[in-house]
């Protein structure tokens, strides 16, 4: 009988022993599952702001392409302007050295 209730109280023993490490583990385990939780929050939260960014990089860049394509033409025709005024007023200093003639 007394071998049967040593071992009666080894096992309870064990028994003990791995509901207390099991107790352990479940804490682990709320621990790492709000964590879990306060990490999706924050990954939610910075893939909202990469969509934003992403769609106002994207509006930005568009309007730049615009401005570029308007600097680029008035500077074209400003050139095309210059040109025409040097071609106007070379003519007419012919026009004035042939009227003294």
């Amino acid at each position: 009988a007394g071998a049967g209730a040593g071992a009666d109280g080894w096992v309870r023993a064990a028994v003990a022993e791995l509901r207390a490490r099991r107790e352990e583990l479940s804490g682990r385990i709320r621990e790492e599952e709000a964590e879990r939780g306060r990490l999706q929050g924050r990954l939610w939260a910075l893939t909202q702001r990469l969509a934003r960014t992403s769609e106002s990089l994207a509006r930005n860049l568009a309007a730049r392409g615009e401005l570029d394509r308007t600097i680029a033409e008035t500077e074209a025709a400003y050139g095309k302007i210059l040109e025409s005024s040097q071609i106007l007023l070379d003519v007419l200093k012919g026009e004035i050295g042939n009227a003294g003639k």
